[in-house]
């Protein structure tokens, strides 16, 4: 384990200078910033800093993170292919060739792979249905904190050696690539201003302990509401209480938008807007069923799809269809329509008793698809959604053929599908291999703007590394696409979360 002190003083010792392009972040919460050089025998994590002579040598074991180059890519990947293995990996690439034993993946960053189909869960040849706008976090660049109090932003942190106001707001605080909420009181929001097209795909994993109760806010603009006279802010008044579960303030840190909140057993939907006088308004949106079945300590995967030209809205989690919603459109004229005007989303907690956890966050244009495949995956027949997000066949994918056409055999014939054409294939589970435990020494590489590929790290020199995965094999990755390399991953449901994240 590194001692604190050690890392302390390398801090101190580097002023006020600008901070390198890489970050080192220990399991003990210390962070170093500097330049990944690679990995060696041990193995071992290379890193120079400009205050050192030589490169320091730091065992994985001791080490949580390595954000490259501030979270941003030397070079994205040009595409959002992908295929996703048995164990998660999420492998980016151009799908070549399908037979009844391998998968053929051209790659940018690891040249050709062929991988057993049995490892495979899902084909996504045309994932999304259009660009990524956001994927992240690996930095808190174009996030920031605002509260019913100060609507404008929080004011700055006190220091680490300040004590912390009995009223202050709580904060949510960023670590490696995620968000994390411990704080109490509720009614900080974490907003991210822009990203969100007309029609968009909001992706993001929740993770949760004791009862979950949080609000996202989508398609936001953040327009202010006039403050009521009870509201304005005299010398030595305190902050206002955000109470859990309150609504009334929605409309104060979104602005015109939907805010979608979520609760361990059901879930509401709200308008909320400002109007021309600056009074805002809450209103809710009926649905037809509002049941969730997740428990008091755990992680989903949320997805929000909304489309405000044709005011449809709908709701996945763990890539299941929950809910959906039908607005008014953007363009009618009988009434405002729909009711989130901005490009903006955010998250608020509004529970006093509820840690939580944001991470991987994807906001990409929607083609209107309202369905995955997931939803009629069957144990015994492997599954293929188009990508006119409405026709589906279920059957046996066959193999793909020299002139990019993908044969299948289905109850009611033969069919030839064009891969261009085809949003995902879902492989039917009888059919995949049961999934192995993942090595205490496992790393991940999370590539931009979609992807995550594991192994056992073997060496490296800073621009490539050697990974060993016992579905690919021996790998050799370029790190041009990736902006965080994950150590010690573990595939439990349930994270540890250490006091200091």
């Amino acid at each position: 384990m590194i001692r604190r002190t050690v890392i302390t003083l390398l801090l101190a010792s580097a002023g006020l200078s600008a901070a390198p392009p890489d970050l080192l972040r220990f399991t003990n919460g210390d962070q170093l910033h500097g330049a990944f050089l690679g990995i060696k025998d041990g193995p071992q994590a290379l890193w120079r800093r400009d205050d050192v002579g030589e490169p320091v040598e730091f065992k994985t074991t001791g080490i949580r993170h390595v954000v490259l180059h501030g979270g941003r890519p030397l070079k994205s990947l040009g595409s959002l292919s992908h295929v996703v293995l048995v164990g998660g990996d999420r492998v980016p690439g151009t799908i070549s060739g399908i037979n009844d034993e391998h998968v053929t993946l051209e790659t940018s960053y690891a040249g050709v792979l062929k991988i057993p189909r049995n490892q495979i869960s899902m084909l996504a040849p045309n994932p999304l249905g259009g660009r990524v706008h956001y994927y992240g976090p690996f930095a808190e660049d174009g996030w920031r904190m605002t509260h019913p109090s100060f609507p404008d932003g929080l004011p700055d942190a006190p220091a680490e050696d300040e004590k912390k106001k009995e009223d202050e707001p709580g904060r949510w605080k960023f670590s490696g690539s995620a968000w994390y909420w411990q704080d109490k009181p509720a009614g900080t929001a974490l907003i991210h201003e822009k990203g969100m097209p007309d029609r968009a795909v909001l992706r993001f994993s929740l993770a949760w302990k004791n009862r979950l109760s949080i609000s996202i806010g989508f398609h936001s603009d953040f327009k202010q509401p006039k403050p009521k006279d009870e509201d304005v802010k005299k010398p030595n008044n305190k902050v206002r209480v955000f109470m859990a579960g309150d609504t009334s303030e929605l409309p104060r840190l979104f602005g015109n938008s939907y805010v979608l909140q979520v609760y361990s057993s059901y879930l509401m939907l709200f308008r909320t807007t400002v109007d021309e006088d600056g009074k805002g308004n809450l209103e809710r949106v009926q649905v037809n069923s509002n049941n969730l079945r997740l428990g008091e300590s755990g992680r989903a995967d949320v997805e929000i799809r909304s489309n405000r030209l044709t005011g449809a809205i709908s709701l996945f989690v763990n890539d299941e269809f929950v809910a959906q919603w039908s607005e008014s459109a953007k363009d009618e004229g009988d009434g405002e329509g729909f009711a989130g005007k901005g490009d903006g989303f955010g998250f608020v907690v509004q529970g006093d008793e509820t840690p939580v956890r944001i991470s991987d966050v994807v906001v990409s244009e929607w083609n209107g698809m309202p369905d995955s495949a997931r939803s009629m995956q069957v144990e015994d027949q492997d599954v293929v959604l188009m990508a006119n997000g409405t026709d589906r066949f279920a059957g046996k994918v066959g193999a793909l053929e020299e002139d990019g056409v993908i044969g299948f055999a289905g109850k009611h014939g033969s069919f030839r599908f064009p891969i261009s054409e085809v949003a995902e294939i879902r492989f039917a589970h009888e059919r995949l291999a049961a999934v192995s435990e993942i090595p205490a020494d496992n790393i991940v590489v999370r590539l931009s703007p979609i992807g995550a590929v594991s192994g056992k790290p073997v060496s490296g020199d800073g621009t490539t590394l050697g990974i060993a995965n016992p579905i690919l094999g021996a790998m050799t990755l370029s790190l041009e696409p990736a902006v965080m390399l994950e150590f010690n991953s573990s595939n439990q449901i349930i994270d540890d979360w250490d006091a200091d994240f």
